[in-house]
């Protein structure tokens, strides 16, 4: 036997396995009279492999899709016919072909029934000789039996003679698929509806092959799909189109219920039914699951027999269990367990399905099964990541008259791991206000831990009241000590809210950019020195720079910008200088802006932070007219306590006619906040010249959207929860919806009388 070198494994061969001609043209000629003397629609030799101690397919004969129901290997031990006739000695007739599943009642199976025969003569065992009918065909009887065993019987003495004669008989790496052309024989696939929906009608084979089109089609198109959508527009074109159903609906399974995670067609009624409900109940899709096989509903047929059930207009319905991927398991058999979720299918008419339709519906459902599964555990994993991240990202920006913040956090496009990115503003004594923004590389629970480390120990080194330069040599020295092979980068920014002076200090990390009263865009330059966790001898160096009242600063990572631009700082100033920020214009708006010029999200390859800070100046006017107010979670006096803070806070400042609907607006918004968002929520109140800015701060990052009315009774109730958005339109003067690392912020703003 020749063999060969596998790369990169130079003192290991493998056997080049190769069926032999000898070989081949005996299994050949069995298949074809199992097929012939049986009716059967495919036949399949299995071979002992002595390596593994497998039974390994070796020669599969029939037409297509019967043919790829078969398995490829199975243990000795394990419960299919081929396995059972080897070890018991006779005849197994068993209704499932595929080793797949350990409960052959329970679990889905192909429309086929099997039976085998063993391949067993003086003393030798070579494997099994195997063949399907379909159902429709009735079962095997004695004759039936006895025939099988006489062709098993006469094949293993064939091999036996084979063997005598020096002859290898062993099977080889894959089965070798050959054509059974059987004269007289018809295809089974249902032409009796007029127009025929697989192949050409006569044409031997074109059924089959038709049918196996859209299932490798759904094959590659599902190896591709990253999102849902895009699970479902593979399941539109290969299995709904096809086999003309008018709705389709996918729905996965979480804590004893189906949930719809796509639908398309006419399937509204349907996917409200379904989402939700119980599994236990006696709904076709819940049947599906538990049964884990194709469950049919209304004037659905599951055999092509018989007549079809009366047109009386209501619809039918196929419903496929999908089932999980099977690779993450040692066992080579699914659980009842493995279920994870149901494809539904409509029809407008009547329909019955084929053998070859039902044999493809389950391969279709098996290609389905992990790619909804795989989705689902990616949505999962970004949720996680996302949770994870803003957990690590401060739950409140420290502000104080002088000087007013926001920030945004941006997660990359092409993964779902989290980022290292972090940003952060600290009250130090002193009348100073410390702005942070860094980058820990890479994405994983590593760089997320890593950051969450770091961002700590910039916090507590600068509340300590170090400079910038000794909080970030200080941080850099931690950093060496942790242990991790990982580097960060990071900008520290240091303003005096008396005068103005600013001191920069930069560790690798993209210089701060400043927008003056003029709207002209400046770089607040400072050494580059190394990024944290580089040990080099010498301190970190600083500059400062004076800031003038009402200037803006932006703190950034290089995500922000299209990391192909030769120069990162050139484009991340083109983007703040598009942002088109003036003197009295909302900071909220203005970090929209910025965002917005981002790259797109497609394009991103890294996370990115934003921390926009505008210096009010030391002598502001309005420093006594800010408020703010704290909220805990799913406080139910929350929206009472935030009245009153309104109320207050107006007749403080001397606008107690502004009061009622300011109230009014606090209680609807602050409302959506508590409810929706799950989260403690931070209230602030602003009174400047000429309008009142109020501000509310949650976790959730989903926007209020206000919900049109409808006439109809489910658009009625699906709008209730929107509605209460359009009084907080009417009585403000401009308000939105900007979301951030930790969630989102709503902001709104009343003109004040007389203005």
């Amino acid at each position: 036997m020749s063999s060969r070198t596998v790369a990169g494994h130079d003192r290991e061969t493998v056997p080049a396995r190769t069926l032999g001609g000898d070989v081949a043209a005996v299994l050949y000629r069995a298949l074809r009279d199992a097929a012939d003397r049986l009716d059967a629609v495919a036949a399949a030799v299995y071979l002992l492999d002595k390596d593994s101690g497998e039974l390994k397919a070796t020669m599969i004969g029939g037409s297509s899709p019967p043919v790829f129901t078969l398995p490829g290997h199975m243990a000795p031990d394990a419960p299919y016919a081929s396995a059972r006739a080897l070890a018991a000695g006779g005849v197994v007739v068993l209704t499932d072909p595929d080793p797949q599943f350990d409960d052959l009642h329970d679990l889905p199976h192909y429309p086929y029934a099997v039976a085998a025969a063993p391949l067993v003569t003086d003393g030798l065992r070579f494997g099994a000789l195997s063949v399907l009918r379909a159902e429709t065909q009735g079962g095997y009887d004695d004759a039936d039996r006895a025939r099988l065993a006489g062709l098993g019987e006469r094949l293993a003495q064939t091999l036996s003679a084979l063997a005598g004669r020096g002859t290898v008989v062993v099977p080889g790496h894959m089965p070798v698929l050959v054509p059974i052309d059987r004269v007289g024989r018809a295809e089974t696939v249902d032409e009796a509806a007029g127009d025929v929906l697989w192949g050409v009608r006569g044409v031997a084979g074109s059924a089959g092959m038709s049918l196996m089109y859209p299932l490798r089609r759904l094959s590659d198109m599902l190896n591709q799909a990253t999102t849902m959508d895009q699970v479902v527009g593979a399941a539109r074109f290969c299995v709904m189109a096809p086999f003309q159903a008018r709705a389709l609906v996918l729905a996965s399974v979480g804590r004893g219920r189906l949930w719809v995670v796509g639908h398309s067609g006419v399937s509204t009624d349907l996917a409200r039914n379904l989402h939700g409900s119980g599994l236990h109940t006696r709904e076709p899709a819940a049947e599906a699951v538990r049964r884990r096989t194709l469950v049919v509903s209304g004037r659905c047929a599951p055999l092509a027999v018989g007549p079809l059930p009366p047109d009386d207009g209501a619809p039918s319905g196929a419903y496929l269990p999908l089932v999980g991927n099977r690779h993450v398991i040692d066992l080579p058999y699914i659980g009842k367990d493995d279920v994870v979720g149901v494809c539904c299918l409509e029809f407008d008419g009547p329909r019955r399905f084929s053998p070859e339709e039902r044999a493809v519906l389950a391969m279709m459902a098996a290609c389905m099964g992990p790619a909804v599964e795989r989705v689902e555990l990616g949505r999962e994993r970004h949720a996680l990541a996302e949770s994870l991240q803003k957990r690590l990202l401060p739950p409140v920006l420290s502000e104080s008259p002088q000087l007013t913040t926001t920030a945004r956090y941006e997660p990359a496009s092409s993964t779902s791991e989290v980022g290292g990115d972090w940003y952060d503003v600290i009250e130090v004594p002193g009348r100073r206000v410390v702005l942070v923004a860094g980058d820990v590389e890479g994405h994983g629970i590593e760089s997320a831990a890593l950051m969450g480390q770091l961002r700590g120990a910039v916090v507590a080194y600068a509340t300590e009241g170090h400079r910038p330069a000794a909080v970030i040599d200080r941080t850099g020295a931690l950093l060496a000590r942790l242990g991790t092979d990982l580097l960060a980068t990071c900008c520290v920014v240091a303003l005096d809210t008396t005068d103005g002076v600013t001191e920069v200090a930069l560790a690798g990390h993209p210089p701060p950019l400043v927008m003056g009263p003029d709207a002209g865009v400046t770089v607040l330059e400072a050494p580059p020195n190394v990024p944290l966790g580089v040990c080099v001898p010498g301190s970190y160096r600083t500059r400062e720079h004076t800031v003038l009242p009402g200037s803006v600063l932006m703190l950034y990572s290089d995500g922000l910008v299209d990391p192909r631009v030769p120069d990162l700082t050139a484009a991340a100033t083109a983007l703040f200088r598009e942002g088109e920020c003036t003197s009295g214009d909302n900071l909220e708006a203005f970090a929209d802006r910025v965002i917005a010029g981002m790259p797109g999200f497609q394009q991103r390859r890294d996370d990115a932070v934003l921390l926009l800070a505008r210096f009010e100046g030391a002598d502001v006017r309005d420093a006594s007219r800010t408020g703010h107010l704290h909220l805990q979670e799913h406080d139910l006096l929350g929206v009472k306590t935030a009245r009153g803070f309104v109320a207050d806070s107006l007749r403080a400042w001397g606008l107690e006619e502004m009061s009622e609907d300011l109230q009014l607006v606090a209680s609807e918004v602050v409302t959506n906040a508590l409810i929706h968002a799950g989260s403690d929520v931070d209230v602030r109140l602003r009174a400047l010249d000429d309008n009142i800015r109020m501000e509310v701060r949650d976790s959730a990052s989903d926007p209020p959207v206000p919900s049109a009315f409808s006439l109809t009774e489910e658009g009625s109730s699906q709008a209730e929860s929107g509605r209460g958005l359009y009084l907080v339109d009417a009585l403000t003067s401009a308000w939105n919806s900007s979301p951030n690392g930790r969630g989102k912020t709503v902001w709104l703003e009343m003109t004040i009388p007389g203005n």
